[in-house]
């Protein structure tokens, strides 16, 4: 996957994750978001590789996309945790 794919998944990934996790509700910016879900798909894949043997290599795979959404969420939970945003 090239880098277009990445910042297209990061993008896409990130405004799924900030629509799942509940608690602070600010906007962010388009640049944050990307960064967020392109982190969030290389800790998704990284736990992918590890617990279900399955990576992120090609763009239109259900698993490329819920490996990327679930790391994006994951670093979402945690962020918000780490910086007190959470109710």
């Amino acid at each position: 996957m090239g880098f277009i794919g990445w910042v297209v998944l990061g993008l896409i990934a990130g405004g799924i994750a900030k629509a799942i996790v509940p608690g602070d509700r600010k906007p962010t910016g388009c640049l944050a978001t990307i960064v967020l879900g392109v982190v969030g798909a290389v800790v998704g894949g990284w736990i992918g590789s590890r617990v279900f043997h399955v990576g992120i290599d090609r763009f239109w795979s259900l698993s490329t996309w819920g490996l990327a959404v679930l790391g994006s969420v994951i670093l979402l939970f945690i962020w918000g945790l780490v910086t007190g945003h959470r109710k």
